[in-house]
């Protein structure tokens, strides 16, 4: 009984996930949503305008706007293809993601993904 409880154990910190970005934001409404990869980048914005990022690997960490084209570029480097996902709060105004955006084209990043509102949508083909 022992062996399977330690076998669970191991299972589950294995297949465990955890969330190396925890910057909670209010997300924009959106009628469609695409899957994002597990394994990303993520640069959030926070309602005050505060920037946070992570390559993925290591939890994310208040950066200036300055900073975000040699972040974006470290990135690129050290783990190429890897996507890097902005998580804006909907509050926050346009110019402030159009700068993180410009700086994110700066450093070449391949794929950029705006994070939005999960909406669930029915699929049963009723309607209209």
């Amino acid at each position: 009984m022992a062996d399977i409880a330690f076998l669970l154990i191991v299972f589950f910190m294995v297949t465990a996930t955890f969330e190396k970005d925890k910057t909670q934001v209010l997300l924009p409404k959106t009628d469609l949503r695409f899957e994002i990869p597990k394994e990303a980048a993520y640069i959030s914005i926070t309602e005050n305008g505060i920037i946070r990022a992570t390559s993925g690997e290591e939890m994310s960490t208040p950066i200036a706007v300055e900073d975000v084209v040699s972040f974006a570029a470290n990135v690129v480097s050290q783990f190429p293809g890897r996507p890097i996902v902005i998580k804006a709060d909907s509050a926050v105004e346009y110019e402030k993601v159009d700068k993180v955006l410009d700086a994110l084209k700066q450093a070449k990043v391949e794929l950029i993904y705006l994070l939005s509102e999960q909406k669930t949508v029915d699929d049963t083909g009723g309607g209209a």
